[in-house]
C-alpha cells in the first residue's frame, strides 16, 4: 500500500468515524453449550452458522465449546444458541497463566478444560498484566528454559 492508499484509507476512516458509523469487526464468540452428541453438536452448528456476519463455526464437543468467527454480535450469537434449546453461556474459561491465584475456591473448577481456570469479574482474583505475567513464566516449572537456583 503507497501513500496514497494509507490516504485514502485513512480518510475513508475519518469519514465513517464522523457519519456516526461504527465498523463492526472481525472477532470470535466463544460459548460453552452443552452437547450430548454429534446430532447435538450439528444442531448447534447449523444455528451458530445462520448467524448475520458469522465466517465459521468450530464445535469442540469433549469440551462443550463452540466458536463463532466473523463480524458477529456477541449477544446475537448468544442467543442463537439458546434458542437451539441447549443450555449455554458465554465462555466462562480463561487459561490458568493469567490469573495471579488460579486455585482459589471460585476460581478454581474441576469441570473446566485442562490448564484452564473459571474467569472471574472479582478484583480479589487479580489477573496479570503481560509483565507480571512474562515473570510468572520465567519461575515456572513448566517453562523449560526457566531460571533456576542450584
Amino acid at each position: 500500500m503507497g501513500v496514497s492508499g494509507t490516504m485514502e484509507f485513512l480518510s475513508d476512516l475519518l469519514s465513517s468515524a464522523k457519519k456516526g458509523k461504527k465498523k463492526k469487526q472481525m472477532n470470535t464468540v466463544s460459548l460453552k453449550v452443552r452437547m450430548d452428541c454429534e446430532g447435538c453438536a450439528l444442531k448447534v452448528k447449523k444455528a451458530l452458522s445462520a448467524v448475520k456476519g458469522a465466517k465459521s463455526v468450530v464445535i469442540d464437543l469433549k469440551n462443550q465449546k463452540a466458536s463463532v468467527t466473523g463480524f458477529v454480535d456477541p449477544k446475537k450469537v448468544l442467543k442463537a444458541a439458546k434458542a437451539t434449546g441447549k443450555k449455554s453461556e458465554p465462555w466462562p474459561y480463561v487459561p490458568y497463566t493469567m490469573i495471579a491465584h488460579p486455585y482459589v475456591a471460585g476460581v478454581y473448577d474441576k469441570k473446566a478444560p485442562p490448564n484452564y481456570v473459571r474467569g472471574t469479574d472479582d478484583p480479589a482474583v487479580a489477573t496479570l498484566n503481560p509483565v507480571e505475567e512474562q515473570y510468572t513464566l520465567m519461575f515456572s516449572d513448566d517453562n523449560p528454559n526457566a531460571c533456576s537456583v542450584m
